[in-house]
């Protein structure tokens, strides 16, 4: 059943809420995955607060004409979904994980990032970035290798006086 002009038009209105409030939007083609799998998608991605929103792309491209986004949109091949979330490099790393998962099923298109349009290889490097607390994790190695190198050595030097 066709959507009607007030369907559309509340479509048009959530894509340009999304593409306001989200500081990271993925552009994603899904084509032939089962319901299921969709479902265990969704599931994952709103764990991490990632939301996913299919529209056509004829809605999406209307509803990004007005967005502050710079640059030249990517094109929107097949069917399209927007992940999209407040975490900045979240909705690119799940949909990457998954598109790992799904090979033929789900792919990066492209993307915004910072309030400028992104191709599909800039998203998957940005996916590429691990998580926060892993971050946290490394920084707190690069710190702590110095001194463990320096009580490791000041170790050393107490065992051959002793």
């Amino acid at each position: 059943m066709p959507r009607t002009k007030t369907q559309k038009k509340e479509i048009i209105e959530k894509v340009k809420k999304i593409a306001d409030e989200a500081k990271t939007i993925v552009f994603v083609n899904f084509h032939g995955i089962k319901v299921t799998d969709a479902t265990k998608i969704r599931r994952k991605l709103k764990s991490e607060d990632v939301g996913l929103f299919v529209a056509k792309k004829s809605l999406m491209g209307k509803a990004f004409e007005g967005s502050k986004a710079i640059g030249t949109m990517p094109v929107l091949d097949g069917e399209v979904a927007l992940a999209y979330g407040a975490d900045m490099i979240a909705p690119a790393r799940e949909i990457y994980a998954f598109q790992k998962e799904y090979k033929d099923s789900i792919k990066i298109i492209g993307g915004v990032f910072e309030g400028a349009f992104a191709d599909k290889d800039f998203m998957a490097s940005i996916a590429a970035i691990p998580p926060q607390k892993t971050l946290y994790a490394m920084f707190t190695n690069v710190i702590n290798s110095p001194i463990q190198g320096l009580v490791i050595g000041l170790s050393e030097i107490a065992k051959k006086k002793a």
